[in-house]
């Protein structure tokens, strides 16, 4: 399973690449306002990190609006792919961009019956949440583990990027299920690597390895 950065920090994304764990870059409106930078050369900071994919989102929600977008999008760099809000007109205009030769990704899927119009359309990529629908009362996972088994029956070629990642049962209950990949905050990244169990061995190891050079 891929490890994507859901991040429009340049100097995240160089930290996680440095770490040799970069897959990929997922940005939206939102993040790449946080940076208060021209959002096009903040797009070109970010595709020059690392030969990866870099999802990045037109904001127009018209059929037309979109496609003019994207394309201006993907001309920033070959990295970029188009993530595009699920609706009809961002239905309609995947399936135009994928007819020509455009990376694609559907986002804010949150049924499975939409990852299957992503799936007819061509997309690439789509972008389940799992998080917001834990916050409806929901279990995301299982949307996960639903797209997935759709997806391997009828031998759909869309990649299951899952985002809305808020802690490691995501990670790693979205790898048991199957997904392509996962999008993950820097923050949760780095609490991957921790345990309480791991600290403490840690603790221990240096504790005797103090006491051993101290009777030599």
């Amino acid at each position: 399973m891929k490890l994507f950065i859901d991040s429009a920090d340049v100097d995240e994304i160089r930290t996680v690449f440095s770490w040799g764990l970069l897959d990929g870059v997922t940005t939206n409106p939102t993040l790449i306002a946080k940076q208060n930078k021209n959002p096009e050369e903040l797009l070109k900071q970010i595709s020059k990190v690392a030969d990866l994919p870099v999802l990045a989102e037109p904001v127009s929600t018209d059929y037309e609006g979109i496609i003019k977008e994207s394309n201006k999008l993907t001309r920033i760099s070959k990295n970029i792919v188009a993530k595009i809000a699920m609706t009809m007109e961002g239905v309609r205009a995947v399936s135009t961009l994928s007819k020509k030769g455009i990376k694609t990704a559907l986002t804010l899927i949150f049924s499975p019956a939409q990852a299957i119009l992503a799936a007819k359309a061509g997309a690439d990529w789509i972008c389940p949440f799992v998080g917001r629908l834990d916050d409806a009362g929901e279990r995301g996972l299982d949307l996960v583990k639903n797209i997935v088994q759709i997806y391997k029956i009828h031998n759909y070629k869309t990649k299951v990027l899952v985002v809305s990642v808020r802690n490691s049962d995501h990670i790693s209950f979205s790898a048991l299920y199957g997904a392509d990949a996962v999008s993950v905050p820097f923050k949760v990244i780095q609490q991957m690597s921790q345990h309480s169990l791991t600290d403490a061995g840690i603790k221990k190891f240096l504790e005797d390895w103090s006491k051993s050079g101290e009777t030599k």
